[in-house]
């Protein structure tokens, strides 16, 4: 973990974040430990164990067109979102008030069928899995951007969601795109909304996790079903 600590404070003092090698400014992503030290990973079998192997990924879907919610969830009820991919499900646990516009936006993001049909367009393994880009790249969103400032001691650790931005963004900049914390201790800095936690299938998770090759692009395509939204 050490690495990724170190990366992180050097994409601190950078004047531009550079993701998978590109300084591309559109692109909404977080500093990786294989731009400073490649991830070497063995190639999986055809499928890999616990995954259903897909031949082709998704058409891409149009970026934008969503519609920006309006107010905050019922904080009252406790709110989740269930992952259904082709590797298994996993629930995240919705933290309202660590991000409340976040939050709303992306249970009413998974109410409208965005993530229907998506995929994980970034896995680097012992960092993070990434998703939610409907045009299956790296510059998709919704079509507008929600802004909750973490507060300074947010830590990302083992199971963590937490929203993916580009470089020249605010601190706490959501659009549609998430990750989830597959190492430990990733070491980034609290610029990253936090939407939640995984609560059930973390092995799930891990399991996305191991699919990423030195490119950190996947090496086998890892869909998103769907995202389905619920209360209690």
């Amino acid at each position: 973990m050490k690495r990724f600590l170190a990366l992180a404070l050097l994409v601190l003092a950078a004047a531009a974040l550079t993701a998978c090698g590109s300084s591309d400014e559109k692109t909404a992503d977080i500093p990786s430990g294989g731009t400073a030290e490649p991830v070497t990973t063995p190639t999986p079998p055809a499928s890999a164990e616990g995954c259903k192997q897909i031949a082709k990924a998704p058409a891409p879907k149009p970026d934008g067109g969503a519609k920006k919610p309006t107010g905050a969830l019922d904080s009252s009820k406790a709110w989740t979102l269930e992952f259904q991919t082709s590797c298994g499900n996993f629930t995240v646990s919705l933290d309202l008030e660590a991000a409340p516009k976040a939050t709303a936006s992306m249970v009413s993001l998974a109410n409208d069928g965005f993530f229907k049909d998506t995929i994980f367009h970034r896995i680097v393994p012992g960092f993070v899995i990434q998703g939610g880009d409907p045009t299956g790249g790296r510059d998709g969103g919704p079509g507008y951007q929600t802004v909750d400032k973490p507060p300074a001691d947010a830590t990302y650790t083992h199971g963590v969601v937490a929203m993916a931005k580009k470089a020249t963004e605010p601190d706490g900049t959501a659009g549609s795109q998430f990750y989830v914390v597959t190492g430990a201790d990733s070491g980034l800095p609290p610029e990253y909304a936090v939407i939640g936690k995984v609560t059930k299938g973390i092995e799930v998770v891990d399991r996305i996790g191991e699919l990423g090759g030195p490119d950190e692009k996947p090496t086998q395509v890892v869909e998103v079903y769907d995202v389905k939204a619920s209360s209690s």
